[in-house]
Formats: C-alpha cells, sequence, structure tokens
C-alpha cells in the first residue's frame, strides 16, 4: 500500500468524486493555500444530463465526458487519483482506495464527499439486468446498443409478434430522464430512421413511458407535467399513470395497475428511470460518526453548515447530502461543493467552525426537454413551456458543459440533429449490449478477475478465496 507523505505538507484537501460537486469544489479551490487530492472511481467529469443523447445517438461521450486531467491539468495545487474508495477513518483522517490490486492511504486534514447517487431498483436489482439505467456512460452506450439493435432485429424477424416485441421501448419513471429519454426515442424512429429499413416501418415503433405516480414530471408541478404529457402523445407515446412494475425479464415487464390487476408487455429494450440511491460512502460515514443518520435513499442527513456530525471538517455535497428543499440536480451539487470550499478557506483563515453560516440553497429552477423545439421550464414562480423553454435548456446546458471544443460541436450536433433528420453517433456493437453482463460473470469468478488483473499488471490479492472455476477443477 503506498502513503502519501503527510510531513512539512499544507493543508490537505481530499475531495472524494469527480462530477458536479466534486469538481467544482476542486476548482473553486484553485487559489487556496491547499493541496488537494481528488479520488474518483473515474477518468472523466460526467455530464450525467446529457446522457440520453449519447443513448439516442445524438451526442458522443467526449462531449459530456472530458477526461479530469485535463480539465484540471492548469490547477497546479490538485492531484488527480484515480479508484474506488474502500474506506474513511474519520478518526485518523484518512482514505483508501484502490485501482485493480492497489491500495492508496491519503491523509486529510479537510474532507469533501461528492459521490452522488447510483440507480436504484427499489429491492429489485435482478431488473438490471434486462433494464439498464441512465447514471453512467456504459449505460447510455448499453443503451443505444440496445435501442439500434432493437430495430435491426425487426429487420430481420421471421415473425410478426417477435417484430412487435423488438419495436416495443419501455421507458419506466416519467422523471426528466424518462421524459427526454422517451421523447428522443420516438425521434429516432419518426424522423432519423425513416425510410432506412426494408421489412418495416420504423415509424411503426411503440414507445410507452410508465409512472408508478399519478402524474408526468410530478414535482415539477401539473401544469408544466400536463403540458409534457401532453406534447410526448402528440408524438405518439403511450403514457401510463398510476402503473407498478413487478417483474422485468428478457422478453418484456410485467405491470400492475391501479386497481390491483397484472398485464404483461412485450418488449425488447427496456430502461430504467424510476428512482435512485445514494452511494455507499454515506451508509459508511453514518456508521463512522455517532448520531449521523441516513435517509431512506441512503443520502446522508447533514448539519446545517453541511458537515457530519463531531467533524466540522467532513463536509457531505451533492446527491449524497440530505437537505430540506434541495434536489437532487447540478445546480445543488455545485451550491453545496462551493459552499464547503468557501467554509474551508475560512478556516484557514482563524475562522472557528461555529461561527459558520449554515448553507442556503438558491433555486435557480429546473427543465426538462420534450422534444426538439419544446422543453418545460420553471423558474420560482414562474412555468412556461414550448420552443423558448428549449432555447433556455439549450443555453443552460451549453453553460454547465466543460471546454470550448465540448460546447462547439455539441452545437453543431444539435444543429445537424435538431435541424435535419441525421444524427452523428449511431454506431453500436454488440460488445456494449453484452459487456456489463460478461463481466458481472468475470468477477464472479475470482480466477478469472485474477487472470484480468494480471494481464492490466496488477497481481492478484494474497489470501483471496479461489474462484469457482478452481473449486470446480478441485471437485472433478
Amino acid at each position: 500500500m503506498s502513503t502519501q507523505s503527510v510531513e512539512n505538507r499544507r493543508h490537505q484537501v481530499v475531495v472524494i468524486g469527480s462530477g458536479f460537486g466534486g469538481l467544482f469544489g476542486t476548482k473553486h479551490l484553485a487559489r487556496a493555500d491547499v493541496d488537494i487530492t481528488l479520488i474518483s472511481k473515474t477518468s472523466t467529469h460526467l455530464f450525467q444530463p446529457l446522457l440520453y443523447q449519447v443513448a439516442t445517438g445524438i451526442l458522443s461521450v467526449g462531449e459530456i465526458a472530458p477526461a479530469t486531467r485535463l480539465v484540471l491539468r492548469k490547477q497546479k495545487n490538485v492531484r488527480v487519483l484515480l479508484g474506488d474508495v474502500t474506506d474513511i477513518d474519520l478518526e485518523n483522517k484518512t482514505v483508501s482506495s484502490r485501482l485493480l490490486n492497489h491500495d492508496t492511504l491519503t491523509h486529510f486534514d479537510s474532507l469533501i464527499v461528492a459521490t452522488g447517487a447510483q440507480q436504484s431498483y427499489f429491492g429489485n436489482d435482478q431488473f438490471a439486468t434486462y433494464a439498464p439505467g441512465m447514471k453512467t456512460i456504459d449505460d447510455a452506450l448499453e443503451l443505444r446498443g440496445r435501442i439500434l439493435g432493437a430495430f435491426e432485429g425487426a429487420e430481420v424477424a421471421t415473425s410478426q409478434a417477435t417484430r412487435d416485441r423488438l419495436l416495443t421501448f419501455v421507458v419506466i419513471g416519467a422523471g426528466p430522464t424518462g421524459v427526454e429519454l422517451a421523447g428522443q426515442i420516438a425521434e429516432l424512429a419518426d424522423r432519423t430512421l425513416e425510410g432506412t429499413f426494408d421489412n418495416f416501418d420504423p415509424r411503426d415503433a411503440r414507445v410507452i413511458l410508465i409512472e408508478g405516480a399519478g402524474a408526468v414530471l410530478g414535482p415539477m408541478g401539473p401544469k408544466l407535467g400536463a403540458k409534457a404529457q401532453r406534447r410526448l402523445e402528440r408524438m405518439g407515446v403511450e403514457i401510463q399513470l398510476n402503473a407498478m412494475v413487478t417483474d422485468i425479464d428478457a422478453h418484456g415487464v410485467t405491470v400492475r395497475d391501479a386497481d390491483g390487476t397484472t398485464r404483461r408487455i412485450e418488449s425488447s429494450c427496456k430502461v430504467w428511470s424510476a428512482g435512485v440511491q445514494a452511494s455507499p460512502l454515506g451508509k459508511m460515514l453514518a456508521e463512522r460518526s455517532e448520531g449521523t443518520q441516513v435517509d431512506r435513499a441512503g443520502r446522508v442527513i447533514v448539519e446545517p453548515d453541511l458537515t457530519i456530525k463531531g467533524h466540522p471538517n467532513v463536509f457531505v455535497v451533492g446527491d449524497l447530502m440530505s437537505v430540506p428543499g434541495v434536489p437532487g440536480q447540478a445546480q445543488g451539487a455545485i451550491q453545496g461543493a462551493t459552499y464547503a470550499a468557501k467554509q474551508i478557506k475560512a478556516g484557514l483563515k482563524g475562522q472557528p467552525p461555529e461561527e459558520r453560516k449554515p448553507f442556503k440553497y438558491f433555486n435557480k429552477g429546473s427543465m426538462a426537454t420534450v422534444s426538439r423545439f419544446s422543453a418545460v421550464c420553471q423558474v420560482g414562480k414562474l412555468e412556461f413551456g414550448g420552443f423558448i423553454a428549449w432555447l433556455a435548456w439549450l443555453g443552460l446546458h451549453l453553460y454547465y458543459l466543460v471546454g470550448y471544443r465540448s460546447r462547439l460541436i455539441t452545437c453543431i450536433q444539435w444543429f445537424v440533429t435538431f435541424l435535419g433528420r441525421s444524427r452523428g453517433q449511431m454506431a453500436a456493437t454488440e460488445q456494449w449490449v453484452f459487456a456489463r453482463l460478461a463481466l458481472e460473470q468475470v468477477y464472479d469468478d475470482q480466477d478469472d478477475a485474477d487472470e484480468l488483473h494480471a494481464a492490466l499488471g496488477a497481481p492478484p490479492s494474497p489470501g483471496r478465496a479461489p474462484g469457482r472455476k478452481a473449486a470446480d477443477q478441485r471437485a472433478s
């Protein structure tokens, strides 16, 4: 295990996570008299709100996920460390992380934990096999492969039942991600793919949006939800409210309606956008900080200054923090991280934690795009939709994209897609569809996992139990 030196050093800040919270917290400390170590299990800063456009062929991964090292290369007081955090020792002020089989111990004086949230299947994790979420680059690429693969499969289908199943796309969850994804699948079928197949018309594809509650875009209110619903329905999207998905398999989903009856929807391509759960580090922090608790989604119930009980140097921000009135969106993560960085800088100037002003969230509004030229927007008490809201949505997302190159290319891709019919990112491979399942199988077999680690230059960890393959060989 390697250990970061703690002698003759400045104030050490460790930031966990390279999302909006981690990146903005790090950049806000650029001129502070501190040394920063940013630890992330991914090598990129992911602009998660645009993942659905990667999944539907509008944008490439590079535009929404620049390499974190490149983003921060001009910031001299930061060190980027790739690895998965395995332990946070609050008493000794250390963070343990692992990359392949190499462990690193990093000391901190101040800690910002911004590891975000992951997809929640509400206890039915087996659904992930057939209905990927929309939280990572891998999710988006897998879904693109599934969507385009369904159309290709329909071209060679030998029965109408099989073709109908392949051309039925089910999106579970009518929040912003579900609405945006359903709208783009419908536009992909109606505009981009029109006239490209010989044996069927892509416009015959069914897009079904299922929501367990009674409204589309519930948190944005009934007016905007109804506006988004009407637009989707005009596009041909079938919206099923008060419907709970009780089972998912390779060929479809089982739905229970409000009256208790169950029915079956045959569908080969499903996507889950119905819920989120906080990173497991939230539970770890709560267990190691006496009196700190987590909510039902695993988010840490923080103090007014976004710290945990008894540890005024440990800040929790972004989707991992539970603060009343703060949504799990980018603006909450940005404001929380900026606040935490300001408190760290104030502490360097001698301000005690007791004098900190509580964190106050400023709601800048929320948006969701429904289709090209149509979005809904909520800013304070002002609610509006349509083309103006769509322009506002474009401008806001361009503003938060990192790098002038990404903004320029994104503008070009949007121009081509929304004013024309083509999409620039229509490549998909079979490997994207099955890579996740294959990796799960490999890592489930410890021998294969060790072989993979060895191929990547890392020896297997000592003392590991042998995998199933070795056990089966001994048994035979």
